[in-house]
């Protein structure tokens, strides 16, 4: 398998992990846009009012032929100079005094109009009183002021005196170059006067003295004239009226934006948990392996086993359909195969292989068909101790499977096939346990005439169920597998790494054993996949897979 298509299957399985975790992502998205929409409705409306300002790209001015060179001109204002003037003192100290001392706005919402734009100024962020332009390459355009506030007139108010109070920014702004010149003026004036005292009556010097006296006084008082006319760059275009309805806040919009957000953050952690989560727990999980589920079994309560034992609880109503479906599978992947023999194993120890295999020979056995099971896991078989409980303290009852007096555990039985005794668990079922356990297991196996053995023993039962090692741990499982007509791989949900699924998939393939497809175990009843769920297995939709 390619490193390309290992990620193709892990998207796959990514995909149907959030389809499982989809309904939670939902509810999670709905109850933010619940609290959000009852959040908004809870907090004061916010008005909003806006006045706008024309600007053009020069100042006032006044005539050469008065000022002369004593008259500073004013510039043009500079990208950006009306935003920065907003958020000086300069505009925000007269707009404050103003807002204290209008009677149109209520004391308390004065009281919280200064403190907000006192906290906005310092922290340089104005959201009280904005501005927007639009401006054209020269300089010209409009400038919009918006004020908001908790009530519409006290927001128009606001508007209107943030606007008022730029206009007197812009008019000081232009008066600058006037006042300039008046002080240059007066400067004059006062040199003037002081050479007038000092020249002589009559002397040529006074009377032009006198003359420029004169000209300097005139040109005071036009420049007096013009500081009463002249005015900025802005001029007011339109007031600012009364809103009809808040701008804040918005119940329906913060619960949408929220629903979304809640709908992104989900999705996100459940991509998270699927990525750092590469367990088993359902039937899609395993569907990009190209194998089918054969069934998944329900997880039983652990004082049921206790009490009675695997067998017997399994005959609950929940496991023992879906052990049902597991036998139809298995005999509907076998069809045409005489008296099969099914290898049942895992990835790793723990996953409930035994289990599955005991319950699985007790169905069987249920409908007719004799059994045999061969616990061929011999460094740690667990037959023996799962049928122990079914037994109910009685004693074992040894049957002579073949000969007289032979072997009564597995390695000793595949050393001589030809005398082998079983345990009688219940009607129709026979045990051949695996003994101690051995350390050379494989070595064992690999000596014994496995072929022979099984084509011996089947003659005798409809069906042999072979309970072997974990794929993963020892290579046991891939020596019985070749003598199998099926294996059934067991994976335990919620525990299983799809990796260690992935790997024992492919040494079993590239053993040449024969995979009939995936029982999960111990799946909770809470799953997606309804436990007793399953469907049947055919050769076209392997080759679909």
């Amino acid at each position: 398998m390619t490193q390309s298509h290992e990620q193709e299957l892990d998207l796959t399985t990514l995909w149907h992990r959030l389809k499982r975790a989809l309904p939670w992502i939902l509810a999670l998205s709905l109850a933010l846009a619940g609290l959000t929409y009852f959040w908004s409705r809870s907090k004061p409306a916010v008005y909003e009012a806006q006045a706008s300002l024309l600007v053009t790209g020069g100042s006032a001015q006044a005539a050469d032929s008065v000022l002369g060179e004593a008259l500073v001109k004013a510039p043009p204002l500079p990208e950006g100079a009306v935003a920065q003037a907003l958020q000086s003192t300069s505009v925000m100290g007269p707009l404050t005094a103003r807002i204290a001392q209008n009677a149109a706005i209520p004391g308390p919402e004065q009281q919280r109009l200064i403190e907000n734009l006192q906290t906005e100024l310092a922290e340089r962020s104005m959201e009280t009183v904005r501005l927007t332009s639009r401006l054209d390459l020269y300089g010209n355009g409009i400038y919009t002021v918006a004020g908001r506030a908790n009530t519409p007139e006290a927001a128009r108010t606001l508007a209107n005196l943030a606007a008022q109070s730029l206009l007197e920014w812009d008019k000081d702004r232009a008066l600058a170059s006037v006042r300039q010149a008046q002080q240059g003026f007066e400067a004059q004036l006062s040199q003037v006067e002081a050479e007038l005292k000092a020249a002589r009556a009559g002397s040529p010097e006074r009377s032009l003295l006198a003359s420029r006296q004169t000209a300097l006084q005139q040109s005071l008082t036009q420049v007096g004239i013009l500081e009463q006319s002249i005015s900025g760059v802005l001029q007011p275009l339109s007031e600012a009226i009364t809103p009809l309805s808040p701008v804040e806040p918005q119940p329906v919009r913060n619960a949408a934006l929220a629903g979304i957000a809640g709908l992104l953050l989900g999705l996100g952690l459940a991509t998270l948990m699927a990525v750092a989560d590469r367990k088993v727990r359902s039937e899609d999980d395993l569907l990009d392996l190209g194998l089918p589920t054969l069934a998944s079994l329900p997880k039983l309560r652990q004082r049921d086993v206790m009490m009675r034992g695997m067998v017997r609880a399994a005959r609950q109503a929940g496991l023992y359909e879906a052990i049902g479906f597991l036998r139809v599978n298995l005999l509907s992947a076998l069809q045409g195969v005489e008296r099969p023999v099914i290898m049942v194993t895992s990835s790793a120890p723990g996953e409930g292989k035994s289990s599955v295999t005991a319950t699985l020979a007790d169905a069987l056995a249920g409908t007719g068909k004799k059994v045999l099971i061969v616990d061929a896991d011999l460094r740690r078989g667990t037959q023996a101790q799962v049928w122990q409980k079914y037994l109910n303290g009685s004693v074992p009852t040894w049957t002579s499977m073949i000969g007289e007096n032979g072997a009564q555990d597995t390695p000793s039985a595949l050393r001589d096939p030809y005398n082998v005794q079983v345990l009688a668990t219940e009607d129709n079922v026979h045990l051949l346990p695996a003994g101690q356990g051995m350390q050379d297991s494989l070595g064992a196996l690999n000596a014994a005439q496995l072929s022979e053995a099984i084509g011996l023993w089947r003659s005798r039962y409809d069906l042999i169920l072979i309970d072997s090692a974990p794929l993963l741990a020892l290579a046991d499982g891939l020596v019985l597998g070749k003598v199998a007509d099926g294996v059934v791989l067991v994976t335990e949900s919620g525990q299983t790494d799809l990796r260690a699924i992935r790997n024992s998939v492919r040494r079993a393939e590239r053993a040449g054993l024969n995979l009939l497809g995936f029982v999960i175990n111990k799946q909770s009843q809470s799953a997606e996949s309804s436990y007793s769920y399953s469907y049947s297995y055919s050769p076209k939709s392997r080759a679909e897979g």
